[in-house]
């Protein structure tokens, strides 16, 4: 059980909460494993005109190469050493990715692996990205320099040297995970993945101090109630953030999915949605975009080939798109899709149309909640934007206050504002800011989103 901070930054006045993203962008992506050279390609040429504030990218630093299983995506998590060489690119490329993004407003935030090595079990010999010299088992990286003195292995009190009880909070900062060597994060020289569900002994608060802290639970109980599992309705999302025990909104970094959770491994186990539940997975991320609480991250990823046996993904170690080990380019679609097997979420219209949405609505009010008392909800957001879910059996057609000024809107769920016309469902708001709005349960898009923007 160990912790993922997203340090923003570090200074006075709260400034550690603050994505320090350009103003008027609210929202980051996680390119899960692309290279560097493709993702200062996008932040150019979508990213930035589509409105995202940043990239989280996969670890920079040189890892060990695993080939058994062949080049999983856990390598990427057995730090070597902290140079910046891995299947992503060159020191180069990553600096020029930076500053590319930079340029056009895409700030990088890095995916930092500072709180083990590689895994025990892992050869001595130079086998990385970079070609270092590494010995785990003997606790030798020369390259960072780190040795013996570095590690947790004296103050672990476990026979195993493994973390064998997650209820005992000096075994979760103490004892291996998973084999991985743990450094000593009590170092001044050596510092941390909050996986806090609740139950944990190590609560996400007491790193509020660092930076925000992710919030698992967000995506496990949105994936529950999008789910309609245990009685779960969307009405009862009323109070959706700290009133379902959340940590404060300022604090939290949320997503519906992350690249471990996807896969059935870190928080959240089964009811946590992915792309692979394409028509709830939409919604999800549309009324976490919609929704003010927290600090937004889009989840982008690319297909394996899953082999479900007894019930579980054998295949989930499976890396990125590549030939003979070397990453497959991001190549893009006449549509705008992504091909060589990159799923590229964050370019689904109804994604990225809601991205922008929560750009247009930022630091306005959660207001004009409507349910049906089962799962057909609506709400707005001042008077920027207004949002309609029909998760129910049956269809909706209501009429019902949006707070948005008279006119008529183009909904960007369906469709886009192109040249002052619209590609989808119009709505109509009248005088007194009441629209209709229709919404069959068997639409492929179950939700309409309209916003000062999308006016015709």
């Amino acid at each position: 059980m160990k912790f993922f901070l997203l340090l923003l930054a570090a200074g006075f006045c709260r400034a550690q909460y603050s994505p320090h993203t350009v103003s008027g962008r609210t929202s980051i992506v996680h390119l899960f494993e692309w290279r560097w050279v493709d993702i200062a390609l996008e932040c150019e040429r979508y990213l930035a005109p589509k409105g995202f504030g940043g990239v989280q990218v996969s670890p920079p630093n040189e890892n060990a190469i695993i080939n058994s299983p062949y080049r999983p995506w856990w390598e990427r998590y057995q730090p070597v050493s902290y140079k910046l060489c891995t299947r992503s690119g060159s020191e180069d490329e990553f600096r020029d990715m930076v500053t590319r993004c930079n340029n056009v407003g895409v700030r990088i935030y890095v995916d930092a692996v500072i709180n083990h090595m590689s895994g025990s079990g892992v050869s001595a010999g130079k086998s990385s990205t970079c070609g270092s010299y590494f010995n785990p088992g003997n606790r030798d990286f020369p390259a960072v320099p780190y040795s013996g003195w570095d590690f947790n292995d004296g103050k672990c009190q476990t026979g195993s040297g493994e973390i064998e009880n997650y209820q005992d909070a000096n075994q979760v900062r103490d004892c291996r995970l998973v084999g991985l060597v743990d450094l000593a994060l009590g170092k001044d020289y050596v510092r941390s993945k909050v996986i806090d569900m609740g139950t944990e002994p190590i609560k996400g608060s007491e790193y509020f101090g660092n930076g925000r802290v992710t919030e698992f639970k967000y995506g496990a109980k949105l994936g529950t109630v999008l789910r309609k599992w245990n009685g779960e309705k969307l009405r009862y999302l009323v109070n959706w953030g700290e009133g379902w025990g959340f940590m404060p909104s300022d604090r939290a970094l949320v997503f519906v999915d992350n690249h471990d959770n996807q896969r059935g491994h870190g928080a959240g186990g089964a009811s946590i949605l992915t792309f692979w539940d394409s028509r709830l997975y939409k919604m999800g991320v549309g009324l976490m975009l919609a929704h003010p609480y927290g600090f937004t991250r889009v989840m982008s990823s690319y297909r394996w080939d899953r082999n479900f046996q007894n019930g579980k993904d054998v295949n989930d170690w499976i890396g990125p798109p590549n030939d003979g080990g070397v990453i497959k380019r991001v190549t893009i679609n006449p549509d705008t899709t992504c091909g060589n097997g990159w799923v590229c979420e964050h370019r689904w219209r109804q994604i990225r149309n809601m991205v922008a949405f929560r750009n247009v609505v930022d630091g306005k009010a959660f207001t004009n909640w409507w349910d049906n008392g089962s799962n057909q909800v609506a709400f707005g957001r001042g008077n920027k934007g207004f949002i309609v879910f029909n998760n129910d059996d049956w269809s909706l057609s209501v009429t019902l206050q949006t707070g948005l000024p008279a006119g008529t809107y183009c909904d960007v769920i369906s469709g886009d504002k192109i040249d002052g016309n619209c590609t989808g469902i119009k709505i109509y708001v009248s005088s007194d800011g009441k629209a209709n709005f229709s919404i069959s349960n068997s639409a492929e898009d179950p939700f309409i989103a309209i916003h000062a923007e999308s006016k015709l």
